[in-house]
């Protein structure tokens, strides 16, 4: 579905944020994305849609190469990779109908999304959209009347409305309490279940991406030091990918009362049992 190859991103100052990434991401697999500030998390993300543009190496669409593509291809080519970003990018003073909406902007032309023209077609999608992530009620609400965790819920619906094949969510819950991010995890991987969507999540918290996704990166330094499943997230591949640390006593804890009893399931799992 996804394939980097010899990825590299070095920025003018001369430094080195991504050396020869080498990656796949099959389609239907949710994969988080972790390491510490600087590690070239977010710049992996935003070389995939070129939004930042790759030194060097290789990005694939299934058959299509993204980094050979013209400018014009390319926005053509960014209707399939649905982005989320971490401060939810929204209009402030439209709509969360109108927010949503603007997903369909690579399809519906400018002057039709200038005068909010769009196809009843999208109109239909967006409603289901806000339906499925818990908005239906609140399609007339400004953006800035939300509160995050609806914020990001709008993002979320506004790239599903784009029918994309892949999902770059980048840090979805770090402005996020605790209860609302493991809301927002379980919707995005459900959503990823439901469409048989490949998904990359940078997430900087180690036990929401344990809990959620299947396939765990650890990036330090623009390397991989680590792929593989949540279990083997061993204090010895976390100290790989952060440095060192006591990794059993920081943790971060969870309010056992917050959780639904299949996170307590897959809890007790991942501690081992105890």
């Amino acid at each position: 579905m996804l394939r980097l190859h010899g990825l590299v991103k070095r920025y003018r100052t001369g430094d080195l944020a991504l050396k020869n990434i080498d990656l796949e991401v099959p389609q239907g697999q949710v994969m988080a994305l972790i390491g510490p500030s600087g590690a070239g998390k977010s710049t992996l993300i935003r070389c995939i849609n070129r939004l930042v543009e790759p030194t060097d190496g290789k990005v694939y669409l299934k058959d299509l190469e993204l980094t050979a593509l013209s400018k014009r291809a390319l926005r053509h080519a960014r209707r399939r990779m649905g982005m989320i970003f971490q401060e939810y990018a929204l209009v402030e003073r439209l709509s969360v109908m109108e927010n949503v909406l603007s997903g369909r902007l690579g399809y519906t032309g400018f002057w039709r999304s200038f005068f909010r023209r769009y196809p009843q077609a999208d109109i239909d999608e967006a409603f289901r959209l806000l339906e499925r992530v818990g908005l239906v009620d609140m399609v007339d609400k400004r953006a800035d009347e939300l509160s995050g965790g609806q914020r990001q819920r709008v993002g979320i619906a506004r790239a599903l409305i784009q029918n994309p094949e892949v999902l770059l969510v980048d840090e979805p819950t770090a402005s996020l309490d605790p209860k609302t991010s493991r809301q927002i995890m379980r919707l995005i991987c459900e959503l990823c279940e439901e469409r048989n969507l490949a998904a990359i999540i940078n997430i900087h918290d180690v036990l929401l991406a344990e809990m959620f996704a299947r396939r765990i990166v650890g990036l330090q330094l623009g390397e991989i030091v680590y792929d593989g499943p949540p279990g083997g997230l061993t204090p010895d591949a976390l100290t790989q990918i952060y440095g060192e640390e006591d990794w059993e006593a920081t943790i971060e804890k969870v309010d056992e009362e917050d959780l639904t009893d299949e996170e307590r399931a897959e809890r007790v799992r991942l501690m081992g049992g105890h």
